[in-house]
């Protein structure tokens, strides 16, 4: 499938049909619009809507099976779950989803992360019988044919190369920071792409992909019709892995290949979906600190990333996932001036310091992040499924941003001075000659 970096759809040889199709009539769709539902399914499935009234249906299947569940003998599993959506399954060959969504103008795609697989459709909604038929189609039942596999090896491979070296410092630091688990990369190794077989593959998806890890949500449908659609899929049933970790940093694990630039990631041990509070503490405290600047060439007057000299740029890193996280920032620049940087930013981080200014800043920030992420309908079905699938529940904008005000100063004040006092972990690429060690670091 897709990088989930790009998310670029599977089907890309798809003509989108302008979704010409008149607007269904106001009784057709519910006159209540923007209404949040969620039901959870004996089986422990989530499903969750928001009728919008749109004359575009979005549908996810989201499952609990992203690369910390991955062992060392599946490592890459998710990642060719990826790429095998949309090709052949007990119910519909490759052919035959490709071409009767193709018929209707839908669009089929799936990403990944460490936490996640997602399975997505966007269809017109009167055509939303045939979108939902393909959507269970490409995802139950999956057999993972050999030669398709095969075929479709040198995706992976394109994937890998396509890897930027700031994307690669941060996987880098995620494997230097846990063992097992959130560790694992998102990508395949390079070692297991076109090595991982079909029974592999099978075995993966039937203990990861299972009612009780999965919820089903969708952005202009009714939620009833959801429901009955989700009972209908007929998933297993099963607790699958926990994808356990442990934090083991400080450490570092360093790329260095030469060349004229250096990408470095630097984080110690944040916080999970576990404590709500403490995450949207962290979030506060990265948007304070800085995500870089709005518009092109513009200020960056974050309190950690505005201690950056001339030739790097940085952002703060936030990894939030549900039992755990970590916290940090990312340089990139000229090889000569990404050390200097590096230990600006950790003397900025080890210093514990935020203003009430600052916090301000950070929390209006954070606000405008969360209402542009949902603004759009793709952004909206993305965060329901995200929460549904990892914390068994949605909250829509105005609750989210609710809660964000009711974090204090001195609760984020407190989550500085807890990260000031612990040891980074670093993962660098690049040409690291000026780079520092870790020892030097903490």
């Amino acid at each position: 499938m897709a990088c989930n970096a790009s998310k670029t759809p599977l089907l890309r040889h798809l003509t989108k049909r302008g979704f010409a199709s008149a607007a269904p009539a106001q009784s057709q769709v519910a006159r209540k619009s923007g209404e949040l539902k969620t039901t959870t399914l004996p089986s422990k499935l989530v499903v969750a809507s928001c009728e919008s009234n749109s004359p575009v249906s979005r549908i996810s299947i989201v499952f609990r099976a992203g690369s910390r569940n991955e062992t060392p003998e599946t490592l890459g599993a998710s990642h060719l779950l990826r790429i095998a959506a949309g090709l052949s399954t007990k119910n519909a060959t490759g052919f035959a989803i490709t071409r009767n969504l193709q018929e209707v103008g839908g669009n089929l795609s799936c990403t990944t992360d460490r936490e996640v697989v997602a399975y997505n459709v966007e269809v017109t909604r009167d055509k939303l019988e045939t979108g939902l038929k393909f959507l269970e189609a490409a995802v139950t039942g999956q057999v993972f044919k050999p030669w398709e596999l095969g075929d479709n090896a040198y995706r992976v491979k394109e994937d890998i190369k396509r890897v930027t070296d700031c994307v690669k410092a941060i996987e880098l630091v995620h494997e230097a920071s846990f063992a097992g688990g959130l560790g694992n990369s998102i990508f395949c190794p390079k070692h297991n792409a076109g090595k991982l077989s079909s029974e592999t593959l099978q075995h993966y998806f039937s203990s990861t992909c299972t009612a009780n890890r999965c919820a089903v949500v969708g952005v202009g449908i009714d939620h009833q019709i959801l429901v009955g659609y989700a009972q209908s899929l007929g998933l297993d049933t099963g607790a699958g892995p926990e994808g356990t970790t442990t934090y083991v940093g400080p450490s570092e694990i360093r790329w260095d290949k030469g060349g004229r630039s250096a990408s470095v990631a630097v984080a110690t041990q944040g916080a999970g979906w576990k404590d709500q509070k403490d995450a949207l503490a962290h979030a506060v405290l990265q948007y304070a600190a800085g995500v870089g600047p709005y518009t092109k060439r513009g200020a960056d007057n974050g309190a950690l990333t505005k201690q950056i000299g001339d030739g790097a740029t940085a952002k703060t890193l936030n990894a939030c996932y549900s039992d755990t996280g970590l916290f940090g920032f990312v340089v990139s620049g000229e090889a000569k001036a990404v050390g200097k940087a590096v230990e600006a930013g950790v003397k900025a981080l080890k210093s514990g310091s935020v203003s009430d200014d600052d916090v301000k800043r950070g929390k209006e920030s954070l606000k405008a992040a969360v209402a542009y992420a949902l603004e759009t309908e793709a952004g909206l079905v993305d965060v329901l499924g995200q929460q549904a699938a990892i914390v068994g529940s949605v909250q829509g904008l105005d609750a989210t941003c609710s809660a964000i005000d009711s974090i204090s100063a001195s609760d984020v004040k407190s989550v500085a001075r807890k990260l000031a006092g612990q040891k980074v972990s670093v993962g660098a690429v690049g040409n690291l000659a000026n780079v520092p060690r870790v020892n030097q670091l903490n």
